[in-house]
């Protein structure tokens, strides 16, 4: 199996994108065909285009979006293919792409994926997302994706000790680290004392679905971001710049219906593609310096820290009090501004994760810079964890 890497990326500023939904992917696209070093940009070497959407049918009445993006582009005849799969469809398509070099079939993938959801009011958004949801014994009952994240949390603040401060301190590093990132759609700074009050027990914030406060969401977002994957053993004679390797890559899944899990709190889809991606990549938590993880509702991000073997279980919040998440601090994670401060514009969020990755152990991320990063890890995040991809990135030797 041949190893992959990613030599271009480009990403959109996330926010409310004024063009169509075709130019927005067709920009970020552009971006990491230029990115990835040939003079012309690398359009005669693509083999295979994926474009990654959860929303295009639905809220932009555009289907076939790969085939434009290809003519849109100039990159006819190659192959071209949409992948969806929820809030997860980046991640899939950067290992349908991973999978389509490392088998031999392409020397050159290009992947790009977003989602223009603004143009539609917040309700409209917020039902099209809850329409991952088991259809019978979920979604036909009323429930949306802050309904489960609500529950959800109780039951971690119960469980673990997590503080209505705890959230807030969460929401106060994303936003900080948003401020950092030119291409984040929330540039305000958000202050402890905005949150919460005076006796820093009650947030002030209004609720969502009890106990889920406002800023413990993502915004609704437009944006896109794209990446291009070439065989390792074929960017040299490509005339594309050196690659950050993928060493590792997988997808889990759970069951569809949250109730019927044993466990509730427990995100097995997160555990075991991370478990995957770390055999295949032949590394362990330990060697992770910078993390993106999925964090459209911030107990996610605690979550999933532990899931992926980041903190012990019960201790992602401690680790947070005591800085260690933080740009400078042990592990940072979520640098970019994460989901909740960056956007999630959904078919974008895996790439934008993995770019962001490249930017950090390039050592071009700018004031957000992790020093030394040489390992990343992205958990992407499908429906309520039934659909998960985890992909390791790095620029270690493939025999360390």
């Amino acid at each position: 199996m041949r190893s992959v890497g990613i030599c271009g990326i480009g990403h959109t500023k996330f926010g409310e994108y004024p063009g169509s939904f075709l130019t927005m992917l067709c920009q970020a696209a552009l971006e990491a065909m230029d990115d990835a070093g040939t003079s012309g940009g690398p359009h005669h070497v693509i083999d295979q285009i994926l474009v990654s959407t959860m929303g295009a049918g639905i809220l932009n009445h555009q289907s076939g979006v790969a085939s434009a993006v290809a003519d849109a582009l100039a990159l006819c005849p190659a192959m071209a293919e949409t992948v969806e799969n929820g809030p997860a469809s980046g991640g899939s398509a950067l290992k349908l792409g991973y999978m389509a070099i490392a088998s031999g079939l392409c020397d050159c993938v290009l992947v790009v994926g977003g989602d223009q959801m603004t143009r539609v009011p917040g309700p409209v958004a917020t039902d099209f997302v809850a329409t991952m949801l088991h259809p019978e014994a979920e979604y036909r009952l009323g429930l949306t994706l802050p309904a489960f994240v609500g529950m959800f949390t109780r039951l971690l603040m119960d469980k673990n000790g997590i503080t209505p401060r705890d959230l807030a301190l969460l929401a106060v590093k994303n936003h900080a680290n948003a401020m950092l990132n030119p291409l984040a759609q929330l540039h305000k700074p958000v202050a402890l004392s905005d949150l919460m009050d005076k006796t820093e027990t009650r947030r002030r914030d209004r609720i969502i679905a009890d106990p889920l406060r406002l800023y413990d969401a993502c915004p609704i977002s437009d944006g896109a971001a794209a990446a291009v994957l070439c065989a390792m053993d074929r960017t040299q004679a490509l005339g594309l710049r050196t690659p950050v390797r993928i060493a590792g890559i997988a997808s889990a899944t759970d069951t569809h219906v949250v109730a019927n899990r044993a466990d509730p709190t427990r995100l097995d889809a997160v555990r075991i593609s991370a478990q995957h991606a770390y055999q295949m990549a032949g590394l362990h938590p330990a060697d992770v310096d910078v993390a993106e993880l999925h964090d459209a509702f911030l107990i996610l991000e605690l979550a999933e820290s532990e899931e992926a073997g980041l903190f012990p279980r019960g201790t992602s919040h401690l680790a947070l009090r005591r800085g260690e998440t933080a740009i400078g601090g042990r592990l940072p994670i979520n640098p970019s501004g994460g989901l909740k401060a960056k956007g999630h514009p959904l078919g974008a969020t895996g790439i934008s994760q993995v770019v962001e990755l490249v930017h950090q152990l390039r050592g071009e991320a700018g004031e957000r810079q992790v020093p030394g990063a040489r390992t990343g890890l992205a958990i992407n995040f499908g429906g309520f964890g039934n659909n998960v991809v985890s992909t390791l990135v790095t620029t270690r030797k493939e025999d360390a």
